[in-house]
């Protein structure tokens, strides 16, 4: 009878170390459920006040105000800045062909030989 009293206490106290440990495990949980909830408010808060600020600067009374500060330098375009087809110079007789599939190398290449320099 001793023998199975003390199993009996042995495993009351496993139990209740057991139960113990549920219970820190689930406050833990609990305090990072909180946590996660405070930062979803403060990033929900941020989203808030961006969306906020947003409406603000779009807001075309404001955009008219920035486009007539920053866009009065510009005027329209008077008819008379255009010139006729006549007075545009002729086309050339003939496009000339790169020499190489590489103008610009063919560039350099003629100013080396030309400077007498070496590559």
């Amino acid at each position: 009878m001793r023998l199975l009293n003390i199993m009996v206490i042995g495993l009351l106290v496993l139990a209740a170390s057991y139960v113990y440990k549920i219970k820190f495990d689930s406050t833990l949980q609990a305090e990072r459920v909180a946590k996660l909830r405070g930062e979803i408010r403060r990033e929900r808060d941020a989203i808030a006040l961006l969306r906020a600020e947003w409406a603000k600067l779009d807001t075309p009374g404001r955009i008219q105000v920035l486009a007539k500060r920053h866009l009065a330098p510009l005027r329209p375009i008077d008819p008379t800045q255009f010139d006729s087809f006549d007075r545009l110079p002729e086309r050339p007789a003939k496009v000339s062909r790169p020499a190489s599939d590489d103008p610009i190398g063919a560039m350099l290449g003629a100013e080396d030989d030309a400077t007498g320099s070496v590559k």
